[in-house]
């Protein structure tokens, strides 16, 4: 598994994700895709200072707030419909902290599904992936993260290094606010490589093909009294979401 030099282009986005398993996309070249700029990225970053605690810790912690919506994208048609609100569900195969149980999250304001630049996140994204593995439709979840220091420490991903059971993760970074640690870990599910490095780039974007490799973040501490890190993860799956 190899660490690609940034990509000048979304052809090359895709031949890194074909052939590693993982990709990622610069900021810019995200914006250019989505026709939007930093400034609509702050106005849509704005809603994550309002996300309630996530209320299914079993770790005890109390450092992480979420919001959690779902949605069909038509591919052909590009067409994106947001689902009745529905509870995120995993099986304990791959989710052993936290599966086998029904999650019900407050859903995303209805502002921030209905604004520009979501709507053409989740239609493009979808797209550049049903290129690689073509499908009628993606069942896409949305989970708004921020992982504060609150007791400080905070764990992007307390259920360890782990696969999501769906065929696409993208994890796009949003900020970084008086932090240190938050490395990203990318791993072969079957094999012994990996890279490690910190997405630190606002709205940079990691694509994860999930049936290749399993992926993890490290815990956060503050550099000051208090920190956070906000990030945005989609899940691309086919035939449907996964539930009991």
């Amino acid at each position: 598994m190899r660490f690609l030099a940034s990509p000048a282009n979304l052809d090359e986005v895709s031949a890194a994700l074909q052939g590693e398993g993982w990709a990622l996309i610069p900021s810019g070249l995200l914006f250019e895709r989505l026709h939007a700029d930093a400034t609509q990225a702050d106005a849509l970053h704005t809603s994550w200072s309002d996300l309630p605690p996530d209320a299914h810790l079993r770790d005890g912690g109390h450092y992480r707030f979420r919001r959690h919506s779902c949605f069909v994208l038509d591919t052909a048609r590009s067409e994106l419909q947001q689902t009745p609100h529905r509870a995120h569900w995993q099986p304990v195969t791959y989710n052993a902290l936290h599966g086998g149980f029904e999650r019900w999250f407050e859903p995303v304001d209805a502002g921030v599904c209905a604004h520009p630049m979501w709507q053409a996140l989740l239609t493009q994204l979808g797209g550049l992936l049903a290129r690689l593995k073509p499908t009628p439709s993606w069942y896409i979840e949305a989970h708004q993260f921020r992982v504060d220091t609150t007791g400080g420490i905070g764990r992007p991903t307390p259920e360890g290094a782990h696969r999501d059971g769906v065929d696409f993760v993208a994890v796009l970074m949003l900020e970084r606010h008086a932090i240190k640690g938050g490395e990203t870990r990318v791993f072969e599910a079957q094999g012994p490589h990996g890279v490690r490095f910190t997405l630190e780039q606002p709205w940079s974007t990691l694509l994860l093909d999930d049936e290749r490799v399993i992926h993890e973040s490290t815990p956060i501490q503050p550099l000051g009294e208090h920190g956070w890190r906000d990030t945005l993860v989609l899940t691309f799956r086919r035939g449907g979401f996964q539930g009991p």
